[in-house]
């Protein structure tokens, strides 16, 4: 029996959705490109509400035509062309733009109405540079000569540097810097993740709310066109999680230590893909009582996650930090967790850091929140191991979202985690719904 085709209150449900979500994502850049004191983000804006505007009348005429029992025929019929006018307007075009606008050499004024690259992407690149001449991405802010600022710090891990190597390898002409700007090798590095990741679970057909989530929305677009390093390592953190599923559990550790090696913000996620290894086997088999030679099996694919995760990273950190010790520590600890010489600059009004604001009493709470958060975290893992990748995705989503919110020193563009895991959770979902073996009827004859 052919499965029912979905109701016209469904479909009109669905695009309504589609039409709310591209306004609100249409507002928001119209306001990027009005009022924002980033260029980088007025330009994003101009472009990008011109995607979102067509993305949304699009659907309003795919819902009209719903309700008028008139489905459009043909390509244009598909919800996917305003993901596809999204890609292009809202991502490619700006992201062209802002790299040829980044020639005329206005990264390091202290004037954010010209910068056409965020100042993550400047940092990154010199602290290639760095690498090269002193075998470490740090400086000693204490050494300058001068009172350090913001700029002076790297907050990320070492592996973060190697997104600005072809900039400090191969840049110096007007052609080679623009095609070694850091931006195209985070886009890159992202895009392959994914791709590598949808292979591996064998190209599962995506739902178009995943897209949204996960590419559409503007966190994501604006990222892809003025920064981009989240998006990175959003990207491998969805890799090491497609490995944990398949059963890699050490190409799985290696590939989070890259992770955790370039921004320590996702290293809880290293517990929930510890649990999963451990318990996915036997979670789907249904083992409630496992046998005996399931529980080695899986004790043996945890201890090589965890060996191949914590050699790694030890590999990963221990050159650099024994370079400069003190500002290994100074940028990649102190700062982040605003303790450093020069406070963080990550102070958006999230609920940790309004409450962070209120005093020292205030930063306690926060902090206790976030061990609380922690806390429930560790127990939920306890009681409900995830036994797919959608739903360790899904824990994560979950933990690194508590920790953006409640963390004092906090900024909204780390809601990319979020948001694009989010859309990984869906896409992970649809991919285990394509592998689940049918069910079989009710009353269906056995065959002989």
């Amino acid at each position: 029996m052919a499965p029912a085709r979905p109701t016209t209150g469904r479909v009109s449900l669905v695009l309504t959705w589609d039409v709310v979500f591209y306004l609100g994502c249409f507002a928001f850049a119209l306001i990027s490109a009005l009022v924002s004191e980033f260029y980088g983000y007025r330009i994003w804006g101009t472009f990008a509400a011109a995607g979102y505007g067509f993305a949304a009348a699009h659907s309003g005429w795919l819902l009209v035509s719903a309700r008028l029992g008139r489905a459009p025929r043909g390509p244009l019929g598909s919800r996917w062309w305003g993901i596809a006018v999204i890609g292009l307007l809202a991502m490619i075009v700006p992201l062209v733009v802002l790299v040829i606008r980044r020639l005329t050499g206005v990264d390091w004024l202290v004037t954010p109405f010209s910068w056409a690259a965020q100042p993550e992407v400047w940092v990154i690149e010199r602290s290639a540079g760095l690498l090269l001449q002193h075998g470490t991405p740090y400086i000693d802010v204490n050494a300058l000569g001068r009172a350090p600022e913001v700029n002076d710090y790297t907050p990320y891990g070492p592996v973060m540097t190697v997104f600005g190597l072809p900039r400090a390898l191969f840049g110096g002409t007007p052609l080679t810097n623009a095609l070694t700007d850091a931006r195209w090798m985070f886009a890159l590095c992202a895009s392959l993740c994914v791709i590598a990741s949808l292979r591996m679970l064998k190209w599962p057909r995506i739902p178009v709310l995943s897209a949204q989530l996960a590419i559409a929305c503007p966190l994501t677009a604006l990222t892809w066109a003025v920064a981009g390093p989240d998006l990175a390592i959003v990207g491998l953190l969805v890799l090491a999680c497609t490995l944990a599923a398949i059963g890699r559990a050490g190409w799985a550790g290696f590939v989070l230590a890259l992770v955790i090696s370039a921004k320590l913000i996702v290293a809880p996620a290293a517990a929930v893909l510890a649990v999963f290894v451990l318990c996915r086997r036997r979670a789907q088999a249904g083992q409630a009582d496992a046998g005996h030679g399931e529980k080695p099996r899986d004790r043996r694919a945890l201890a090589w996650f965890v060996t191949t995760l914590v050699t790694a990273t030890v590999v990963l950190h221990l050159p650099v930090y024994l370079v400069a010790p003190d500002a290994f520590v100074e940028h990649v600890i102190r700062f982040p967790l605003g303790m450093g010489v020069v406070r963080s600059p990550a102070a958006s009004p999230l609920p940790g850091h309004l409450i962070a604001e209120t005093g020292s009493a205030g930063r306690v709470i926060s902090l206790v929140l976030v061990a609380a958060a922690a806390v429930a975290m560790l127990v939920w893992l306890v009681r409900r191991p995830p036994a797919t990748g959608s739903a360790a995705l899904l824990r994560i989503v979950v933990g690194l979202g508590a920790l953006v919110l409640l963390t004092p020193a906090t900024r909204y563009g780390y809601l990319v985690y979020p948001l694009v895991l989010l859309g990984g959770v869906l896409a992970f979902r649809a991919a285990e719904q394509g592998l689940r073996p049918p069910r079989s009827r009710p009353g269906a004859a056995t065959s002989s």
